[in-house]
């Protein structure tokens, strides 16, 4: 890594380029409650991920062909499917393994994401402008269309679906991450680290990436809600787990076909997607109030 680009200086005061307070988020009106209403689902979906046990005992592999097509009820909260199978106990116990796909996307998107932000925003303007061109190109190409790419050309199934997923994503990452070091390096208190012999890691450490995180921080939430989406949609389409796994997309696949008869099997599990993705946005937008200084 080259040396950290020399800060433009600004004539902004210097009250408005100190680093930023903590003491200042606590006042921020109605960002607290709107954060839980986000937060406290996502944690009742992030324990079906942990522990599906603790939700339901049934057995979302096997199923009763005496209770196939049962409707929603007190004895199955979103009834049963073709095979019997209760479809509460297949969303269950499917959180995890959707949840893992859209994990490891996010992580190839956040770190290759971040090395290349940070590369274009401190290594010259000549690694800039090749860095952010590889971007654009990245961004000119649907995120799906990319992912459908990658899965279509090795084998289709969890983990190739989460790498084709991540690097779909690199691109939006590396815009935020170089946006916000840009932004960072030119306040004062990083020019101060530099003059009293701060060397390159140590500001970059100490200062420019925890000034810089709070939206990529953001970022992460909605990133993941896009992610389980366009998991969900291939696995839609046949490139996600393999039946009997009990992955949402595949799911909805086994139950379009009875959309006139049992349209509890796709409309419960779409509705569940529908809103994990909306209440991951929501916290990324709640982050981004929190966080952005």
């Amino acid at each position: 890594m080259t040396t950290l680009l020399p800060p433009v200086h600004a004539p902004a005061a210097a009250a408005s380029t100190a680093a930023p307070a903590p003491s200042r988020l606590p006042g921020k009106p109605g960002v607290r409650p709107a954060l839980l209403l986000a937060v406290l689902p996502l944690l009742l979906i992030a324990a079906w991920a942990v522990a599906p046990g603790l939700f339901t005992g049934q057995d979302p592999i096997s199923g009763v062909p005496q209770e196939k097509f049962l409707p929603p009820g007190a004895g199955h909260w979103f009834g049963t499917d073709h095979l019997g199978r209760d479809v509460f106990a297949r969303v269950v116990h499917g959180t995890a393994q959707t949840f893992l796909t859209a994990g490891l996307a996010v992580s190839i998107g956040l770190l290759a994401g971040t090395a290349v932000g940070l590369f274009a925003a401190t290594a010259g303007r000549a690694a800039d402008a090749v860095a952010m061109r590889l971007v654009d190109v990245l961004l000119a190409v649907p995120g799906f269309l990319i992912a459908l790419i990658i899965v279509t050309a090795s084998s289709p199934g969890p983990v190739s679906l989460g790498i084709g997923v991540g690097i779909a994503s690199i691109a939006s990452f590396a815009r935020v991450v170089r946006a916000e070091v840009l932004r960072v390096r030119n306040l004062e208190f990083v020019e101060a680290a530099f003059l009293n012999g701060g060397t390159y890691w140590s500001v970059l450490r100490r200062h420019l990436l925890p000034n810089a995180a709070g939206p990529v921080l953001a970022l992460v939430a909605v990133d993941l809600g896009a992610a389980i989406l366009v998991i969900s949609s291939l696995g839609f389409l046949g490139f996600g787990a393999p039946p009997p796994a009990p992955e949402w997309g595949l799911m909805i696949a086994e139950g379009r076909q009875y959309l006139g008869t049992a349209w509890w099997m796709t409309s419960l599990p779409g509705l569940v997607i529908v809103l994990t993705v909306l209440l991951l946005a929501a916290l990324g937008r709640r982050l981004l109030t929190l966080l952005r200084y």
